[in-house]
Parts: C-alpha cells; sequence; structure tokens
C-alpha cells in the first residue's frame, strides 16, 4: 500500500532553486566571498549603533506600517508616502508584485540571462514566466520583450543595470519601450545597482514613474548601504500599485533593526557616496587589467564584472576558488563582485593566468 502524503501545488514541480553565492570557506585557502554582490564594507557610520539599540526591543514587534521608514523615503526621493511600499528585500518586494498582479494562466516577461530570482517567484505565483534572450552585447532586447506581450501579460521587469551582466539600458530606448507597452501591463524597474551608475545617459527610474501609472521602481538597502543582512527593500508606485503591495507584504515582515538601520544610512549619505565612489573606482581598475589582458566583457554599471566564459564558466570558479576567492558561476559566464582591493587583485592575478591557457 503505498503511503500517502500531503498534496502539494503541483506549480512548484518545476520551480528551480534560488542558489546563493558560495560562501568563502571557513578553513582553506579560500579567504575571499566574490559571489555575493555584497558590499565589502561594514555598515555606515551610526548604523551599528542604531541597530544595537533597536536590538533591546526585540521583545516587541515592529512597526508593521514602517512609519518612519515610509516618511523618510518620501522626503528623499519627492514622492507621496502612499506611493511607497517596504518588503524583504527587493526579492521580497519583487514577490509581491507578482502576487498583485499574476497567477495561473498570466505570464510575466523578463530578460534572460537576467536576475535568479524571476522565474522562480514567478512559477511560485503559478504564473508563466516568459524569458527573453539577452542581445550579443549581454543587453536587454527591448524590442523582442515588446514582441513577447500577449494579452496574458501582466508584468515585464527590467533590470537596470541588469544582474549578472552588468549592461544598462539607456533613456532613449526605455522611454520608447515604456511609451509601447499597453498601459494596462506593469512595468518594473529594478534598479538594484542604481548608485553605482556612472553612464549619465541612464535614467532615474523615479524620474519615469512619475507621469506613468504603469512604472514601478523597485529599490534596496542589500547593495550599496550595505545592509544585505537585514533584508529590507521598498517600491515607489503610484498608489493603487503601491496599496497592493502593501497588502500582500508578510506582516511584521521588514524588522525594527532594518527600518531603524534603513533611515540611519539614509542620513549617511556622504560616507555612502564615498564608499560608492571608491567602489567604483575599483570596478575601473579592475576592467582596465582584464581589458589589457585581452578579455572581451561588456560594460559593467554594477558593482560587479561579468565574463562570457560559457562552458568555461565552473573551470574558471574552480581555478578562482584555488587561488582564495570565490565567485559566481552560470551556464553563460561569470560574475565578480568588486570586493577588497586584495581579492580582487586575487582575481585580477587568476583571470590573467586562466586566460593564458585559453
Amino acid at each position: 500500500m503505498t503511503e500517502k502524503t500531503p498534496k502539494l501545488r503541483a506549480a512548484l514541480d518545476g520551480v528551480p532553486t534560488y542558489k546563493p553565492g558560495k560562501p568563502a570557506a571557513a578553513d582553506g585557502p579560500v579567504a575571499y566571498k566574490l559571489s555575493s554582490n555584497e558590499n565589502p564594507y561594514p555598515p555606515l557610520p551610526g548604523v551599528l549603533e542604531t541597530a544595537i539599540e533597536a536590538a533591546g526591543s526585540l521583545n516587541r514587534y515592529p512597526d508593521m506600517a514602517c512609519t518612519g521608514l515610509m516618511l523618510e523615503l518620501a522626503e528623499r526621493f519627492g514622492v507621496p508616502v502612499t506611493h511607497i511600499a517596504t518588503g524583504t528585500g527587493s526579492v521580497g518586494v519583487a514577490q509581491q508584485l507578482i502576487q498583485s498582479t499574476a497567477g495561473p494562466g498570466d505570464e510575466v516577461i523578463y530578460a534572460w540571462r537576467s536576475f535568479e530570482a524571476y522565474p522562480i517567484i514567478t512559477q511560485v505565483s503559478g504564473a508563466t514566466p516568459v524569458p527573453v534572450p539577452l542581445t550579443d552585447g549581454d543587453v536587454h532586447d527591448l524590442d523582442a520583450m515588446l514582441a513577447a506581450i500577449t494579452d496574458r501579460t501582466r508584468l515585464i521587469f527590467v533590470c537596470n543595470p541588469n544582474n549578472p551582466t552588468g549592461t544598462v539600458v539607456r533613456r532613449a530606448e526605455l522611454e520608447s519601450f515604456l511609451d509601447r507597452v499597453p498601459a494596462d501591463i506593469l512595468v518594473v524597474l529594478d534598479e538594484a545597482y542604481i548608485e553605482f551608475i556612472r553612464d549619465e545617459n541612464v535614467p532615474n527610474g523615479i524620474d519615469l514613474y512619475r507621469d506613468r501609472p504603469n512604472v514601478c521602481v523597485l529599490r534596496t538597502f542589500s547593495k550599496a548601504y550595505g545592509l544585505a543582512g537585514l533584508r529590507v527593500g521598498f517600491a515607489i508606485a503610484h498608489e493603487p500599485v503601491a496599496a497592493a503591495l502593501r497588502k500582500t507584504a508578510v506582516p511584521f515582515g521588514v524588522t525594527q533593526l532594518a527600518q531603524d538601520a534603513a533611515v540611519a544610512s539614509l542620513r549617511s549619505e556622504d560616507a555612502l557616496r564615498e564608499r560608492v565612489d571608491a567602489l567604483v573606482g575599483e570596478r575601473a581598475r579592475v576592467v582596465g587589467a582584464l581589458t589589457a589582458q585581452g578579455w572581451t566583457l561588456p560594460e559593467s554599471q554594477a558593482n560587479f564584472v561579468w565574463l562570457p566564459l560559457g562552458e568555461r564558466s565552473q573551470d574558471f570558479a574552480a581555478a578562482c576558488e584555488r587561488a582564495g576567492v570565490v565567485v559566481r558561476p552560470f551556464p553563460e559566464g561569470v560574475r565578480v563582485t568588486i570586493g577588497e582591493t586584495e581579492a580582487n587583485d586575487l582575481f585580477v592575478q587568476t583571470a590573467e593566468a586562466f586566460r593564458k591557457e585559453l
């Protein structure tokens, strides 16, 4: 007799498992983790002290409405507080977006390869993922994404800069794209890495959202602000969308530590700029070294670089690990976070040795 087990949703059968960046080994030669796009700096000045103070109230539930953080964000970006919704990192808010717009029979369009959570959170909601290949230059193919729209399309993700390739969509093509997307389809501009952009032709999504009710901007405190361990992200969208996000949020999901640390981080803007500028400078140094070695790589506007190694990706990742750095291999290539100077140097040295073997 076959033992009966609880019935689970069939939609979960084909859902891929999210693969986090491999951690640095606790023992052995690996010393640096460049696999998760983490900020190598500690929390900004005053943030740790604020979090410690908030920890004194761990016996209490956090402010479910994230009132202080919402007000701070509204003032910072010049938007109504009713246009803001928070969640457990930008990926948490992204899942709320899909829950708010798409279900069985509906479709969600995104570029591929892009943020690997997109197909997961789409399928978990029972919706159908529609991945659209990147161009040969590893950039969003916006024309192909427009062509993929059907009467079942409910949401489109545009990851700008794109994770894991670091490439960007510039103002003219993005505005043209938004003008051609039907008004009843939500377009989500995922700007997790916007602080690292130095290309003046890349628009700020908040400027685009203001007069477009079907545009939502997704941001996070995990990258530039260095709060990856606290899980706090937010969306800026017009009131119907923002209200739906607040309905689908996990109650009390954003801890008081995270809320208070995020507010303190927003108030440490000068220090943030210094750190981001330093990382952008390291990015330029690393890219210059790789280019001098003969590598051809897409221009990155994020805090990582992308090596389109294809089937050699796993071999390169293994070589990096032997050298003392952990990187993130994908079937199409390898993503390497810009980290500490010493870690970047190890990566560049490994890349040079590996290229000589190609």
